[in-house]
C-alpha cells in the first residue's frame, strides 16, 4: 500500500507539552509556550484594523439585489463608535445589557461592536427561540435573566409575536425597519446618527479585561439555557492563543464564508473574532446545511474562495456531493484553502476520505484538516490540533495559557480546564457556579479524554465522551456512550450521519439514528438491510454486550435546536433527544419489534 500524497505546506506551531503527575493518579497538561500579551478588549482590535487597513472589507453579506454588500474596517469602526455613543447617552453600561434577537448580518455586527465599545454586555439569542418556538419559553427565560435595557431586531415583522410575549416596560426596542405592530421602536438609523463624543472616548479607555463582553446562552444537558459570562479577557486571550498556534495567519489574512450562528461560541467567538483579530474578511453565508438552504452556500462558494473553512460534520456531508460533481465549484473551493476545520462531533471516516480525495484531485496534495475542543465556557478554544493528523478523533493539545487537568472518574479521565479563557461563571445562577468549578478553580466541563500516546502527550488528546452520558445495562455492565457511538457510526459508513445510544436500565444497546442525505434516497427496506449487515459485521468483532448494538430505529425529524437537542458545541444532546423521543425509545425496545425497527444479529 503506497503512502498518501503530502500535505500542502502550512506553518503550524510545534506542540510542546508539559505533563505533571498528580497524587490521585491523574495529571495536568499545559503548553510550555507562554501566552503572549493580548489587547484588553476587542474594541482595540477594531481600532487597530481601522487604522492599519481602513479600506479592507471586514464583513460582506448578500443584499436584496443579490450583490455583496461590504463593510470596511474604517466604516465598522466609525459606525461602532456612533452606536457606542448612543448607548452611553441612554445611560447604558456594564449593568444594562442588550439583547440581539436577529441572526448574522452586517447590522447585527455593527450593533455588537458598538456594545463592545460602550462596555455594554451583548446577549445574542438563538433565532429559533423567537421564530421557531411556539411558546417562547426559552426567550422569556433569557429575557428575565438578562433584564435588558434595549432589544435589537434587524427586521421587526418576524419578531413581533415574540416581542409581544415579553414585558417591555422600560425596555427600548431598536429596529432596522418599521416598528413591530403595537410595539414602539427606535430606528437603528437613529443610533448611527449620534456622532462619537468625549463620553464614548472616555468609556472606551475605561474598558478592562474583566468587563463582561457578552452573555452566551448554552443549552447544557437539560433544562433552560444557562447564561455564560464571556469577558473581554476570555475572548482576547483566546485569539492570542490562536495567533500563536497558527503562525501562518501572519502571512495569510483569513477569508471566511461562514454560516455558523453568532449566538453560539464557535461562530460568534472563534470565527468572528478570528477575522477581526487578524484583519481578514468574513463573508456571511445566508445558507446552512439544511434542505433548501445548502444551495445558497453552494452559490456563495461559486464566488468566494475561502482560506479557512469551518463547518460541522453535517455541513460537510451536505456540501460534498456538490463539490464531487461540479469540478469548477471544487476548484474554486480549494483555490486558496489552507485549512479545513471541523467541529461539533468527530468527522466520520468517509467524509474525511472524500475531502482528502477532492483535495488531492484538485491540488495534487492534501489540505490540512484539523479540529479542537472547548465550550462556551472556554471562549471556546481549550485544545487544538496544531499539528498534522491522519484521522478524526484527536482534539489536539492545550493551547498556550490553558491547563487541562485529567481526573480519574469511573474508569475514565474527566477533563477540567483552567486559564484566562475560562468563564467566571453563569449569570444569576450561584448554585450552578458552585457546581461548575472544583476546589482548585478548574472548570468542570463534563467531558472525558485520553492520550493518543501515553508516552508522548504532544501527540494529542482523544475525546472519550461525556462523563454524564454513560449508563449501565440491566446486567450491570457499563456502556461508554462516546466510544460506542463513534464506533457504530464508523461501522455504518456512509449510511448514518449521527446517532444517540440507548439502553439505560435495558437488557441491550440500541441506536436512534439519522441517515445521511445519500442514504435517505435509498429505498427504506434496502437501507435497513444495509445497516443491519454492517452492524452485524461490527458486532461479530466485539467482545462484550457494552459494545454490541442489537436494534436501530431511523429518525426522519432532524435534531432540534429549539428543543435543546443540539448543544452549543454542535453535539447531539444525548439526554435531551432521549427525553423528547421517549415514545421512540419504547418502540425500539418493544417485545415484538415494530416493522421500522432494524434488528441486528
Amino acid at each position: 500500500m503506497g503512502s498518501k500524497p503530502p500535505f500542502l505546506p502550512l506553518a503550524l506551531a510545534e506542540p510542546r507539552i508539559l505533563r505533571s503527575e498528580r497524587a490521585d493518579g491523574g495529571f495536568v497538561l499545559e503548553s510550555t509556550e507562554p501566552l503572549g500579551d493580548y489587547p484588553a478588549h476587542l474594541g482595540l482590535d477594531l481600532e487597530r484594523q481601522a487604522r492599519q487597513q481602513p479600506d479592507t472589507s471586514f464583513l460582506a453579506e448578500r443584499g436584496k439585489d443579490g450583490a455583496w454588500r461590504r463593510l470596511s474596517y474604517a466604516e465598522a469602526w466609525q459606525d461602532a463608535r456612533r452606536i457606542a455613543a448612543s448607548l452611553i447617552r441612554r445611560g447604558m453600561g456594564q449593568h444594562t445589557p442588550a439583547l440581539l434577537l436577529s441572526g448574522n448580518s452586517i447590522d447585527h455586527a455593527r450593533f455588537l461592536l458598538g456594545a463592545y465599545l460602550a462596555g455594554v454586555p451583548a446577549a445574542p439569542v438563538s433565532v429559533a427561540y423567537s421564530l421557531m418556538s411556539q411558546d417562547h419559553a426559552k426567550l422569556r427565560h433569557i429575557f428575565d435573566l438578562v433584564r435588558p435595557k434595549l432589544i435589537f431586531v434587524e427586521t421587526a415583522a418576524p419578531f413581533a409575536k415574540a416581542l409581544q410575549g415579553l414585558d417591555l416596560a422600560g425596555v427600548e426596542v431598536v429596529s432596522g425597519d418599521a416598528a413591530p405592530d403595537g410595539i414602539p421602536a427606535t430606528a437603528f438609523a437613529d443610533l448611527l446618527a449620534q456622532p462619537p463624543d468625549t463620553l464614548a472616548a472616555q468609556r472606551f479607555a475605561e474598558i478592562a479585561p474583566h468587563w463582561v463582553a457578552k452573555y452566551l446562552f448554552t443549552s447544557g444537558s437539560t433544562g433552560l439555557p444557562k447564561g455564560v459570562i464571556n469577558t473581554h479577557r476570555m475572548l482576547s486571550s483566546n485569539q492570542q492563543s490562536i495567533a500563536q498556534i497558527w503562525p501562518f495567519l501572519a502571512e495569510t489574512k483569513p477569508v471566511l464564508l461562514d454560516w455558523l450562528p453568532w449566538n453560539h461560541t464557535f461562530g460568534g467567538n472563534h470565527n468572528f473574532n478570528l477575522v477581526l483579530r487578524q484583519g481578514g474578511t468574513l463573508f456571511i453565508d445566508n445558507g446552512k446545511p439544511a434542505p433548501g438552504l445548502i444551495e445558497q452556500t453552494v452559490a456563495n462558494l461559486a464566488e468566494v474562495s475561502p482560506t479557512l473553512y469551518f463547518n460541522v460534520p453535517a455541513g460537510y456531508a451536505m456540501l460534498l456531493p456538490y463539490l464531487e460533481r461540479d469540478e469548477a465549484l471544487c476548484r474554486r473551493f480549494f483555490a486558496e484553502l489552507k485549512l479545513i476545520f471541523y467541529a461539533g462531533a468527530a468527522l466520520p471516516p468517509d467524509l474525511w476520505a472524500r475531502l482528502e480525495a477532492l483535495s488531492v484531485r484538485t491540488l495534487g496534495r492534501r489540505v490540512v484538516m484539523t479540529s479542537s475542543w472547548g465550550s462556551t465556557e472556554t471562549a471556546p478554544l481549550a485544545t487544538a490540533a496544531h499539528f498534522l493528523i491522519e484521522r478524526a478523533g484527536v482534539i489536539g493539545v492545550p493551547i498556550p495559557g490553558t491547563r487541562i487537568k485529567f481526573v480519574p472518574s469511573g474508569g475514565k479521565l474527566e477533563m477540567r480546564v483552567a486559564g484566562p479563557n475560562v468563564t467566571p461563571g453563569y449569570l444569576g445562577d450561584p448554585q450552578q457556579n458552585a457546581a461548575a468549578f472544583d476546589d482548585e478553580g478548574y472548570y468542570r466541563i463534563g467531558d472525558a479524554g485520553k492520550l493518543a500516546d501515553a508516552a508522548a502527550p504532544e501527540a494529542g488528546i482523544v475525546f472519550d465522551g461525556r462523563t454524564a452520558e454513560d449508563f449501565k445495562l440491566t446486567t450491570g455492565t457499563w456502556v461508554h456512550v462516546g466510544g460506542l457511538r463513534v464506533a457504530a457510526l464508523a461501522a455504518c459508513t456512509p449510511l448514518l450521519q449521527d446517532a444517540v445510544v440507548t439502553g439505560h436500565d435495558r437488557a441491550f444497546v440500541g441506536l436512534l439514528a439519522w441517515p445521511t442525505p445519500a442514504a435517505k434516497a435509498m429505498p427504506r427496506a434496502d437501507l435497513q438491510q444495509a445497516i443491519a449487515a454492517k452492524l452485524a459485521a461490527y458486532n461479530a468483532m466485539q467482545n462484550g454486550s457494552s459494545m454490541i448494538v442489537r436494534r436501530v430505529l431511523l429518525l426522519d425529524e432532524p435534531a432540534s435546536i429549539d428543543a435543546n437537542e443540539i448543544t452549543d458545541k454542535g453535539y447531539i444532546n444525548q439526554r435531551a433527544v432521549l427525553e423528547r423521543r421517549q415514545a421512540l425509545v419504547e418502540q425500539l425496545y418493544a417485545e415484538k419489534p415494530h416493522a421500522d425497527v432494524i434488528v441486528v444479529s
